[in-house]
């Protein structure tokens, strides 16, 4: 199952519930519906937009309440706003589950005064983890530290775009300051002999200039790290390293330099058992 699959949502129109605050008709709607979930820690979590109109005659304050089904994480449980005449005002909601939830629907509830819309959430079953697989895909990521305007989650989301590494990458947290980690520590013993690194690579930010320079591959065997691979001088934005396959518990990057000595820029990060 390729990414693009588990991430195609069917749009839907908005699907409207009246309600009434403070004597004003409010309009509320979701989108997309419904909205797909995959059961990894980091795998982009579903995302729905939640919205509310005033189409009332004078200006509001409305205050909507979100609920959710038994075993759905919701990011947040109330999106209150000053609601002007007829204009839409919108609030992002994530979706997550905990990983090994069974394929399935779930709703989630949105209510405002005595009015509900409900979404569906659908479950999604986990991508395959075998031969040809990235076995990184989605898992949890760990890192020696995390810039306060990327994600943890960004350099195994399945996104190897350079062009969206603002919204989908990583980078670390201390500038001009090396080494700096990041990898994953698998949940069960898992086959790796080949893993594959997309660095910063763009028209506007090349690999010479913003990419990771030198780096080392690890793999851990039980509380051992072990060097599979040693990259030094690197102006590439994908680097592959193959070697010979080991079964480990986590594997990771550690990066001795990038090329404007800044920071350390990772799009994706993947891993396969040949």
């Amino acid at each position: 199952m390729n990414r693009a699959a588990l991430l195609a949502v069917p749009l839907a129109l908005l699907v409207p519930s009246l309600a009434v605050a403070h004597g004003n008709t409010i309009e509320i709607s979701a989108t997309p519906q419904p909205v797909e979930v995959v059961p990894l820690p980091c795998f982009p979590s579903g995302k729905l937009t939640l919205g509310m109109t005033n189409t009332g005659r004078k200006a509001t304050i409305a205050d909507m309440r979100i609920s959710g089904d038994p075993g759905l994480t919701l990011s947040r449980h109330q999106f209150s706003s000053y609601l002007p005449v007829d204009q839409l005002v919108k609030a992002p909601l994530e979706v997550t589950v905990p990983r090994g939830t069974a394929p399935a629907t779930y709703s989630v509830r949105l209510q405002v005064g005595r009015e509900q819309l409900t979404a569906p959430v659908t479950i999604l079953p986990t991508p395959p983890k075998g031969p040809g697989d990235n076995l990184l895909l989605g898992e949890q990521a760990v890192a020696s530290s995390t810039h306060g305007n990327m994600r943890l989650c960004g350099g195994v989301d399945g996104n190897a775009d350079s062009e969206q590494w603002g919204a989908s990458g990583w980078h670390d947290a201390t500038k001009g300051v090396f080494p700096d980690n990041y990898g994953v520590d698998f949940i069960a013993p898992t086959t790796v002999g080949r893993v594959v690194l997309q660095t910063l690579d763009s028209a506007r930010y090349p690999a010479a200039v913003m990419g990771i320079r030198d780096f080392d591959v690890q793999i851990r065997v039980g509380s051992e790290w072990t060097t599979v691979g040693e990259i030094r001088g690197n102006v590439q934005g994908h680097v592959s390293v193959s070697f010979t396959p080991v079964t480990s518990n986590a594997v990771r990057l550690v990066i001795q330099d990038s090329n404007d000595h800044g920071y350390s820029r990772i799009v994706e990060l993947e891993a396969y058992s040949a």
